[in-house]
């Protein structure tokens, strides 16, 4: 048995995943929540991110509503159906910011909705919120 005090701070980062069709908009978020201090990984469509999942075990997910093939409200059903995406946190990520778009990622399943581009401190805010609870 260790005696080994460990710090409050020396949590593992935060492991989050970025579904965006957009590359760059993806890997820009993903280095910028990696200045946060989060593991963060990129997924460029809902079945790749879909695929990610159950390896990576994210804790929260950012989601474009607006991708072709599966969008973000489909990709968000599904991950809610599966056993790892029962718990995890859900942000909706899109160019739609209308108060109607953000009551319907609500329905959705998404406990957040940010508008693209993505305010900086709000997204520090979320992580650090999530980080407390």
């Amino acid at each position: 048995m260790s005696d080994k005090v460990v710090p409050k701070d020396s949590r593992s980062p935060r492991r989050v995943l970025v579904i965006d069709d957009d590359h760059d908009v993806a890997d820009s978020l993903v280095l910028l929540l990696e200045t946060f201090g989060a593991t963060a990984r990129a997924a460029y469509s809902g079945a790749e991110g879909l695929e990610q999942i159950p390896q990576f075990k994210p804790e929260l997910v950012f989601l474009d509503l607006g991708m072709p093939h599966m969008n973000g409200y489909e990709t968000a059903a599904r991950i809610r159906e599966c056993p790892e995406g029962r718990a995890l946190n859900l942000v909706a990520l899109s160019g739609w910011g209308q108060e109607e778009d953000v009551a319907r990622s609500r329905q959705a399943g998404f406990d957040d909705h940010f508008t693209k581009p993505a305010d900086i401190e709000a997204l520090e805010e979320l992580l650090q919120r999530l980080d407390a609870a």
